[in-house]
């Protein structure tokens, strides 16, 4: 396993506060914080039994470096890190590890401001794999980005890890941690939202294909992006662009779940954009976004990355070479100053566009990114 794109990030942060990492279920944080840590022996973890009540009778290791893994499961999780934070010895650092909830609980009130920095670990990528032929990476895309699924090498094995995987968040953390009772219907969303991925998400068809109130499907959607099963990118518009403004489209992180490999292959490449612009807001503290684009006359572009609120980069992706998108050359003609790219899955096509669109192959252009 090679050394994670976030490491170094950590180790430096751990200097100066608590580090929190969040991240999908099994994108590799435990693995990650051992190899931080080293020689294992201050490593906790809620889910043990033995280790929770070390952690409830405050009977911590006495060691430099602590790693606190998914307690987040813990009610009380903010206040006792808190209470350990301000009471540890001098010069021990402390790390925690876990899901959305640390993502979701660091906005609005929180006793801990101030006292941690919070860093998301995405799916491996193309960068952090340094792939560098066509071949890599659509066995990236095939396989996924999630560690055990990609080095199992097997098509075989990562569909089987994708169907366990969903059943164990519908049946554990969608029980436990957000309290979802009608676990039928919110396993039917998850099975028919990789049929929607890249198109305008209507809540309103959600609704009514599973027979429950709009209100249920929207906060359904929303614990799903808490839990790291999907996200939702907003529409970029301007009023002189005539951009659609309210519709949302989504992605999963494993992508492995879209089966048309166009469609399977904008997704992933949608995972690497999210994963850039949030290693820029969590490293670097700056104010990045991605959205996409869309006007009432149906020109589409598939990514718009804003700095600042104004375009920094924008993305179109094809299968194929293919003319350049009619969408991306509008867009580009009326917003100044950013770059433009139309990146292919297994096309050849490399070169400059009349109207500054860079066209090439997507191995070229994601591993400019980390």
């Amino acid at each position: 396993m090679r050394e994670r794109y976030l490491k170094s990030q950590i180790v430096s942060d751990l200097e100066k506060k608590m580090v929190f990492v969040g991240g999908a279920r099994q994108v590799g944080k435990t693995t990650l914080a051992r190899d931080i840590l080293g020689d294992g022996k201050g490593y906790l973890n809620w889910d043990v039994a033995a280790h929770r009540e070390r952690i409830l009778k405050r009977e911590l290791p006495a060691v430099d470096l602590l790693v606190l893994d998914e307690i987040h499961k813990y009610r009380s999780w903010r206040n006792y890190l808190k209470g350990l934070y301000d009471g540890r010895p001098a010069g021990q650092r402390v790390l925690v590890t876990g899901s959305a909830r640390l993502d979701y609980y660091r906005f609005g009130g929180d006793s801990l401001q101030g006292r941690y920095h919070y860093l998301r670990l995405l799916p491996l990528s193309s960068a952090e794999l340094a792939i560098r032929s066509r071949e890599d990476l659509l066995d990236l895309c095939r396989l996924g980005g999630f560690p055990e699924p990609f080095f199992s090498s097997s098509a075989t094995e990562s569909r089987r890890w994708s169907r366990e995987y969903r059943q164990r968040l519908v049946y554990e953390d969608l029980r436990s941690l957000e309290g979802v009772k009608d676990l039928g219907n919110m396993e039917l969303l998850m099975l028919r939202l990789p049929e929607l991925v890249g198109s305008p998400l209507s809540i309103n068809a959600l609704r009514e294909d599973l027979q429950v109130s709009h209100k249920t499907v929207a906060n359904w959607l929303r614990i799903l992006e808490r839990l790291y099963a999907v996200f939702r990118l907003m529409p970029f518009g301007a009023p002189r662009i005539r951009a659609v403004k309210k519709e949302q489209k989504h992605y999963h992180f494993d992508w492995t779940l879209v089966k048309d490999r166009a469609v399977r292959f904008e997704n992933m490449v949608a995972v690497h954009l999210l994963k850039w612009t949030c290693f820029l807001e969590d490293t670097q503290g700056r104010d990045v976004e991605l959205r996409y684009f869309r006007d009432v006359d149906g020109r589409e572009v598939d990514f718009v990355v804003l700095e600042d609120r104004r375009p920094l980069m924008l993305v179109e992706c094809k299968w194929n070479d293919a003319p350049v998108d009619r969408g991306i050359t509008y867009l580009k003609e009326r917003v100044t100053g950013c770059e433009a790219w139309q990146i292919s899955a297994v096309g050849r096509k490399d070169f400059l566009s009349p109207e500054q669109v860079r066209v090439c192959p997507a191995v070229d252009f994601l591993r400019r990114l980390v």
